[in-house]
């Protein structure tokens, strides 16, 4: 997990195991992740799968009538667009400092 926040405890949550990521990018990190929380509600983490694509995750509590679930889908989905250039940049240094891989390397593409 890379990051996270949660509408219920009203608390940021960010690994420490990136902290080699500059303080803007953190800073950004913590400024969506808040905002979603306080737009839709429920947990929201960044996370990455195996490939070392970044995932967004949602929980709401069971009973939660406050959470909005097409709001979540919408802003998911906005974020995506609008932090296209920040979700893919977080993704190359994932697979070279996490996964070891080559940053030449274009993902979905082999060495020659």
């Amino acid at each position: 997990m890379l990051c996270g926040a949660s509408s219920y405890e009203q608390k940021y949550y960010f690994n420490r195991d990136f902290s080699a990521l500059p303080e803007s990018v953190r800073n950004e990190l913590q400024i969506l992740c808040v905002l979603y929380t306080e737009d839709v509600g429920g947990v929201l983490t960044l996370e990455f799968n195996e490939e070392g694509s970044l995932e967004f995750k949602v929980a709401a509590a069971d009973g939660d009538y406050l959470f909005d679930e097409i709001g979540s889908a919408l802003k998911i989905k906005q974020y995506q667009m609008e932090k296209r250039e920040l979700l893919e940049s977080l993704e190359l240094f994932y697979r070279v400092v996490f996964l070891g891989e080559s940053p030449e390397t274009e993902k979905g593409q082999e060495d020659t």
